[in-house]
């Protein structure tokens, strides 16, 4: 029970806000993509397989994470008790705990046409070196946000089975969606981060934070409504993109704090909220 437990905390599987933003780019792409005329059981098996594939890959890369940045784990007070920076789970076992996450998500990946399945494996060089990000660039983010967001295409090419310029812009925007959540998130261990040498977009826009989302948020905004243009999708899409736009720009910005960690996790963490409204958004435009 212990090494399950920790196999638990070492995974975060009771933090589902990682996977979850990992999945909602898949599901965007996918609901986007797909014709809704034809059988529903396809819909829904495919979002089942990025369910399941969003959560072992974050699991895997979590793992990948806290084997990379161990000894600046070590020296930051929210990450210090981590099994792999506390040595309650040694490097070798996470290692071990990574390959075989990555082997059933294959066993996932496999069920998808031939374009998904390359598009997928070629990005397994971006997932596991995002962690090294941090020790040359204040640009981390972005390199999580290119990461994080290919699940869009991959919904897309999964039913259409080629990329177009809607899946680009639609992932471009979400590129910065990401790169605005993250740097809230960033902002908790910014005082930690500046002393040990770490770098982050959060560091480098901590005197004008609001602006840099305002600029990030303004962007998804944008590339979510030429989506709905190129989509042709109806007219109460663009109604309805009134709920998303009021949660990025008066809930988070307006009530952001990045002087407070406890403000900043819970407003990292209501973009699980709106991943939700955004798919809704766009089944609302199909429809």
């Amino acid at each position: 029970m212990k090494q399950l437990n920790l196999f638990i905390e070492l995974t975060r599987l009771k933090r589902p806000i990682g996977y979850m933003l990992l999945f909602w780019p898949c599901a965007w792409g996918l609901t986007l993509a797909y014709d809704f005329s034809k059988n529903l059981n396809d819909y829904f098996f495919y979002l089942s397989l990025f369910f399941l594939g969003s959560v072992l890959m974050r699991s895997a890369g979590c793992i990948v994470n806290d084997i990379s940045d161990k000894e600046f784990d070590k020296k930051v007070s929210r990450t210090k008790n981590r099994p792999i920076a506390s040595n309650q789970v040694p490097v070798k076992l996470g290692i071990f705990y990574t390959l075989i996450l990555c082997l059933l998500a294959f066993l996932v990946l496999i069920n998808f046409n031939n374009l998904t399945i390359l598009l997928a494996l070629g990005s397994m060089p971006l997932a596991f070196t995002y962690p090294l990000m941090k020790r040359f660039t204040y640009w981390p983010q972005l390199f999580l946000g290119i990461t994080f967001n290919y699940g869009l295409v991959l919904g897309w090419t999964a039913i259409q089975g080629e990329i177009n310029t809607i899946a680009i812009i639609f992932y471009l925007g979400a590129i910065f969606w990401t790169l605005g959540y993250d740097t809230i998130y960033g902002f908790q261990d910014i005082k930690d981060d500046e002393i040990i040498g770490v770098k982050s977009t959060s560091i480098k826009f901590k005197k004008k934070p609001k602006f840099f989302l305002t600029t990030c948020y303004l962007i998804f905004i944008i590339s979510l409504i030429l989506v709905g243009i190129y989509m042709k999708l109806n007219t109460m899409f663009y109604f309805f993109i009134l709920i998303p736009t009021t949660h990025l720009f008066f809930y988070q910005i307006h009530n952001f704090n990045f002087k407070d960690p406890k403000n900043c996790l819970r407003i990292f963490k209501s973009n699980n909220f709106f991943g939700a409204i955004v798919l809704c958004n766009i089944l609302i435009g199909k429809f």
